[in-house]
């Protein structure tokens, strides 16, 4: 896969430079000296003391077990020339640091041990052992106002805010360089407390381990859910939570497979609805099974993700930007691209990960206008759905650390469209698993036709280029028929008290007449319990239009659009969205609302 910049990416206020090609299918990542991770424990995950200083000619391995066999086996990876860095005991999966040239081979013969595989081509990096935290950018303030650009209304997500803007308790991760956590379009939907770096294997929780230590997964961050605020601009989901985990190492920006497991493990402990995995695992383009170490790759990283999965977690990735037919596979002429690439012959049984491993979602580009972008990976039978990446002049425009806003283009920014609607999919649906949403893309997808292109094999439902088609925000929220005429809303958040009555107004002015008998009636309410709820739209005249009353029972948020007949109330004047709270103990706030006419 060609790691080739595929665009540019422009700054606002200083132009970002690109000081390398990112060592993924992405678009280009400018690299970083700071960034790592420090050993940190979780419920899955058991980091053992590391060798008390680094040594030249250390590499990684992971040894794979049975689920829940891995303490049968630590001290043999000690008594045979190794250490344990990681354990991720629930799927299997030890990593472990050797010098010793015999470590795989040896390990291979203890009793349990079911694969052994290097996972480079490379020394660990000493700052595995010591590692730094990233750099936290200085912010710029913006004086751009929010627009609906032309990735967002491709999919129709301008018009699926009016319905929806998503929901808070839905998590979504991006497993990526990191995000700039204090962006001012990120920080109002971001979860610290479930971030984290998963550089070298193993999870870092200090605070701002999971910054940026490069661009790359803050521009990812921002087309998912930038927050809907008046400034910048405005994700697919912006009203979802987003979670940084830092998989990528600090000056290469390279993602091994013991990042990748780690991150994956996070994920599914941490109540991830949907990540985002816009990367290869690195130092191979393609993972082949006949190859002893690739085979333990693809099984630990696989392990991982069903582990994930299992947890309730959909991954969506990036099916590649070298415009290379993923069910035709030949030749791979850049791995490893940890140390000198050779030219192989492969089959489709070599395999990208994660991209191509089951259950995740694989996501081809389009440029503005709904065509194949030109650098995107294809494959009939691989390809699952088609977003926005943007191609030539026409980049995707999102968030760049430091307060600052850029275009970037390749499949890394079209699967982040996609996490996008999944997390909208997952607000309406919120008892849907992984496989229920993964239906869901594909069912609501717009199809579209292959060109008169040889290469787009499969039929106008399904094919090479696009899948099952282009995601739809609109469908994702429920909608069917786009919302028309003038569009109101207030974004000022509203305290709602125990046992208290609020209201939140719009000032409607322009429209001619009477309000439509289907006014659209967009409410985002954040609260722990609505069935303490009564919600009222107020006409100009006083009238009151009962929305909800008290339904819901323990359900949290009501993130939905009503219909109201209000063909009998004048349109322009100030209308109330009224919120009355009738018992204690549960609390929240009128988030937005919306109203179109």
């Amino acid at each position: 896969m060609a790691v080739a910049a595929l665009g540019t990416t422009v700054a606002l206020a200083a132009p970002a430079g690109f000081a390398q090609a990112a060592p993924s299918d992405t678009a280009p990542v400018a690299a970083s000296s700071a960034g790592a991770t420090q050993a940190t424990t979780t419920t899955t995950t058991k980091a053992a003391a590391a060798p008390a200083a680094w040594a030249a000619g250390t590499r990684a391995y992971l040894v794979i077990t049975a689920p829940g066999g891995t303490s049968s086996v630590t001290g043999a990876v000690t008594s045979n020339g190794g250490s344990v860095f990681a354990t991720y005991d629930a799927i299997g999966v030890i990593v472990a640091h050797s010098t010793s040239a015999s470590f795989p081979t040896s390990m291979r013969t203890v009793s349990g041990v079911q694969q052994v595989g290097a996972t480079r081509t490379s020394d660990v990096p000493a700052d595995a052992y010591n590692p730094a935290l990233p750099a936290n950018p200085a912010q710029s303030a913006t004086t751009l106002t929010e627009s609906n650009r032309w990735d967002m209304t491709q999919i129709k997500a301008d018009q699926a805010w009016a319905v929806s803007t998503g929901s808070a308790s839905v998590k979504v991760g991006v497993l990526d360089t990191g995000v700039d956590d204090q962006h001012q379009d990120i920080a109002p939907n971001f979860n610290a407390a479930d971030s984290a770096s998963c550089a070298y294997g193993k999870a870092d929780t200090r605070a701002g381990a999971w910054r940026d230590v490069g661009t790359h997964g803050t521009h990812v961050a921002g087309t998912i859910a930038a927050a809907k605020n008046g400034k910048g601009v405005i994700g697919v989901a912006p009203g979802v939570k987003i979670s940084s985990v830092r998989i990528a190492e600090p000056t290469s920006s390279l993602f091994f497979a013991e990042n990748t497991i780690c991150g994956f493990v996070w994920a599914g402990d941490h109540g991830f609805k949907v990540t985002n995995n816009s990367y290869y695992t690195d130092p191979w383009a393609f993972n082949c099974p006949d190859n002893v170490d690739q085979a333990a790759i693809i099984e630990g990283v696989r392990r991982a993700q069903a582990y994930a999965e299992g947890k309730g977690s959909l991954q969506v990735a990036a099916a590649g930007n070298s415009n290379y037919d993923l069910a035709n596979k030949t030749t791979d002429s850049e791995s490893p691209n940890d140390s000198t690439p050779v030219t192989r012959t492969i089959t489709n049984a070599c395999i990208d990960i994660p991209t191509e491993l089951p259950g995740v979602v694989t996501v081809a580009a389009q440029g503005n206008g709904g065509a194949k972008a030109s650098y995107s990976n294809l494959g009939n039978g691989v390809i699952d759905v088609a977003a926005p990446g943007g191609d030539g002049a026409s980049g995707v425009y999102s968030t760049l650390p430091g307060g600052k806003y850029g275009n970037m283009n390749g499949t890394s920014m079209a699967s982040p469209h996609v996490t996008g609607v999944a997390a909208l999919i997952a607000s309406a649906n919120p008892t849907f698993t992984p496989a229920q949403i993964r239906d869901q893309l594909g069912v609501q997808a717009t199809d579209r036709a292959c060109p008169s292109d040889a290469r787009c094999t499969g039929t106008t439902a399904k094919n090479g280029f696009f899948g099952e088609g282009a995601v739809d925000a609109l469908k994702a929220v429920g909608g069917t028929t786009p919302p028309t005429g003038p569009y109101f809303e207030n974004l000022t958040d509203v305290a709602i008290a125990d046992n208290a009555t609020v209201e939140s107004p719009i000032t409607v002015s322009g429209v001619t007449g009477n309000a439509p008998a289907t006014l659209k009636v967009g409410v985002d309410i954040k609260h722990t319990y609505i069935g303490d709820l009564k919600v009222d739209l107020v006409a100009p005249d006083g009238t009151v239009y009962t929305v909800h009353n008290r339904t819901g029972s323990g359900t949290d948020n009501i993130v939905q659009s009503f219909t109201v007949n209000a063909s009998a109330e004048v349109a322009n004047g100030v209308w109330k969205l009224r919120v009355n709270d009738n018992a204690n103990q549960d609390t929240g706030k009128i988030d937005a609302w919306t109203l179109t006419f």
